[in-house]
């Protein structure tokens, strides 16, 4: 073997060993917790209830996609639930039109985004669980902070959430659209069934 060659495959070696070594860095510096619930939009469902006179007005919500990132050790938790606005619907085409011309303005604003900060509660390996989710909702270019009180189900890798809580959408800053015959609530209170994959975080 010639003297350059030797020079050569040295240099592979400890090129190997460098990558070698980053790579165990990253690792050990991954928390040991860490895991990745990716949801799967066709297996979840969000609905809302809003009060009004007369009858209560129902409608749905579209789930574009999300993952939400945790460690059951610390709570810390991360990721992003984005929300399709323009496809809430109610079932009346007059109403919807005007819900979203009006109040959910999804022309100008075409996602509802979560953002999770921290997992409070004790989440079991499989099995059911009660947790509590923080983090914030951007909503008509505006942050604001929500919590998710859910009961949680894990069995085979996969994860099913419910959940039921308030929206104070007229404190939020969303236009009141009741009428002088028509009163709404000022909270919607919004329901959902959420299902997706477990996977441990990178």
């Amino acid at each position: 073997m010639y003297p350059n060659e030797k020079q050569i495959f040295a240099r592979i070696r400890r090129r190997g060993l460098a990558s070698l070594c980053c790579a165990l860095a990253a690792a050990l510096a991954a928390p040991a917790g860490a895991e990745t619930l990716a949801l799967d939009p066709a297996r979840s469902t969000l609905t809302f209830v809003l009060g009004a006179t007369g009858h209560d007005v129902e409608g749905t919500l579209a789930l574009a996609e999300g993952s939400i990132d945790f460690d059951r050790s610390t709570g810390a938790a991360g990721g992003k639930i984005t929300i399709d606005a323009a496809k809430t619907a109610t079932g009346s085409e007059g109403r919807d039109e005007k819900m979203h011309g009006e109040v959910l303005l999804s022309a100008k604003f075409p996602a509802i985004v979560f953002e999770p900060q921290k997992l409070e509660g004790q989440l079991a390996p499989s099995g059911k669980s009660r947790v509590t989710l923080h983090g914030k909702v951007g909503l008509l270019g505006a942050s604001h902070d929500l919590a998710l009180p859910a009961e949680v189900e894990i069995a085979g890798g996969r994860l099913v959430a419910s959940s039921t809580f308030k929206i104070p959408f007229i404190a939020w800053g969303l236009k009141d659209p009741s009428l002088f015959v028509l009163r709404v609530d000022k909270e919607v209170v919004v329901t959902l069934r959420v299902e997706g994959t477990l996977s441990a975080g990178l």
